[in-house]
């Protein structure tokens, strides 16, 4: 079987497909990627054939630290990742599939120029979630912004995918009727890095919209007794931080199964992925959402008490630290994060997605 996996947006929304393509080539299937030219090399490095399609992007540019705008991001998702970059992609996709011919596409689910391009194919086509809350842009317009794409392709209305695969815990994101829960994956990897650290990042594109939220957070997070592993992500230099004391280790960027088995909590900016990493490792976290799917993910970390939630432009060095302090000294957190990944270890694996794909293109 030859399986073509998409994603349109960055590094969060290639990971949730990682695994189930890595447990998809395990089993002889011939796999590539459809990807963002941006992200071609990260795909790449994973190990898989990467084809870079529409839309074509400049590389991300540092941007001031904002409020968080939650209208403003929804309408940021329906307006380009359902609008303007969907068409692009649809015809983009759709091209790379009459070259490549694969049996079925799986799309991330922000990717719906590449579900319409798997339909105009003649291919049935998986969706894999990729929103740890399920929170982020109302189903409603969702639906009406790929139902106008579809009827611009000559395609009916109405959801066409022919399973849809959850990667995150169903007691944190309930999963649409008819979805299959898998578990998430993190391949681990060596590391030189402490035990028992505390774990800082902001992901791979909120990074460079964070203003002089790294210099804060660390100045709290400086003054713990744990070690301290910040990873900046890239288009940063760890040097920017300025010196550090010896328990505190800067780094550009670190692959989630390898650090956060070391950890005992996390700080970040509340991303799925990063999210889906903390509830399959059982740590509690706090979280300083940024925007985008965020806001919605913190809280629901927030309601199951498996975090706690600070607000982005006003939270000072004092509330980080005792944020950290709280979620490491009071056992419920630790607790709930740790039903959460029980959870998560007692779903079927990447393997189990595999066998259903399977069973499509019979």
């Amino acid at each position: 079987m030859r399986i073509l996996f998409t994603f349109i947006g960055g590094r969060g929304h290639f990971e949730p497909l990682a695994p189930i393509a890595r447990a998809a080539a395990a089993a002889g299937h011939a796999v590539a990627f459809a990807c963002p030219e941006l992200q071609r090399a990260a795909v790449e490095t994973a190990g898989f054939e990467a084809f870079a399609v529409a839309p074509h992007r400049d590389p991300p540019a540092r941007k001031p630290l904002v409020a968080v705008d939650e209208e403003r991001e929804e309408q940021l998702v329906l307006d380009v990742f359902l609008g303007t970059a969907a068409r692009e992609r649809a015809g983009a996709t759709l091209a790379l599939c009459e070259r490549w011919r694969p049996d079925v596409v799986v799309c991330e689910e922000f990717d719906a120029g590449s579900m319409v391009a798997a339909q105009r194919h003649g291919v049935p086509f998986a969706t894999v979630l990729a929103n740890a809350s399920g929170s982020f842009v109302r189903r409603d317009l969702v639906l009406a912004r790929v139902d106008a794409l579809r009827a611009e392709h000559g395609l009916p209305a109405g959801d066409a995918h022919a399973l849809l695969l959850s990667p995150f815990p169903p007691s944190f994101r309930s999963p649409p009727p008819g979805a299959v829960s898998i578990r998430p994956v993190f391949e681990p990897g060596p590391i030189d890095l402490p035990e028992g650290a505390v774990f800082f990042t902001l992901g791979t594109v909120f990074n460079l919209e964070a203003g002089d939220l790294f210099t804060r957070v660390l100045a709290g997070l400086r003054s713990l007794d744990e070690p301290v592993v910040v990873a900046v992500g890239h288009g940063i230099e760890p040097e920017e931080l300025g010196p550090q004391p010896p328990h505190v280790h800067v780094v550009r960027y670190v692959p989630l199964g390898a650090v956060l088995p070391r950890c005992t909590a996390v700080v970040s900016h509340a991303g799925s992925g990063l999210v889906a990493g903390t509830l399959a490792f059982g740590l509690p976290s706090v979280a300083i959402p940024m925007g985008a799917d965020q806001p919605g993910n913190a809280r629901r970390l927030d309601a199951l008490g498996l975090a706690r939630v600070l607000e982005v432009m006003t939270a000072t060095p004092n509330d980080v630290r005792e944020a950290v302090l709280a979620v490491l000294g009071d056992p419920s957190y630790r607790e709930a994060a740790e039903r959460m990944r029980d959870e998560i270890a007692r779903l079927p694996g990447p393997d189990h997605a595999v066998a259903r794909l399977n069973t499509l293109s019979a």
